[in-house]
């Protein structure tokens, strides 16, 4: 797993390095997706996370859900547009779930996606990402996690 300044980047997964948002094939056409290590990190705890809702159909570019931390308010923006399938009704009750378990029970939502294999195309593999994650970080003047 590539770890960037203390930030854990799974490696089975892909990347929207520019919105801080990870992606993961489900096996059935759909994908989840969540907010980055890096993200939580940058935001700092979250306390608040409205997902769009089941059956709502979100743009590629454009946001599937607001969350809020004390520091920052604002949209998870996901790289495909779809269909929302799931939404994390955990974290909705429990925000910081983000922040303790990004890639696991911090998911935000599950995405029945259009045009997948172009979409997937312009997603960074999680084996490749350490290099562009770190650029992003110097360039955010971000310190890293932990």
């Amino acid at each position: 797993m590539p770890t960037v300044k203390g930030c854990n980047l799974p490696d089975d997964l892909l990347y929207d390095v520019e919105n801080q948002i990870w992606f993961k094939e489900v096996g059935d056409g759909t994908v989840k997706l969540g907010m980055t290590a890096v993200a939580t990190a940058m935001a700092g705890k979250l306390v608040a996370y409205t997902p769009k809702a089941v059956g709502k159909d979100v743009k590629a570019g454009k946001s599937c859900a607001t969350v809020e931390s004390g520091k920052w308010v604002g949209p998870a923006k996901t790289a495909a547009g779809g269909t929302v399938v799931a939404v994390n009704d955990a974290l909705a009750a429990n925000p910081s779930l983000a922040n303790a378990d990004p890639y696991g029970e911090g998911w935000l939502l599950v995405l029945k996606p259009e045009e997948w294999d172009a979409v997937k195309g312009s997603l960074v593999p999680g084996t490749q990402v350490a290099g562009p994650y770190e650029a992003k970080m110097n360039a955010d003047g971000f310190a890293g996690c932990g």
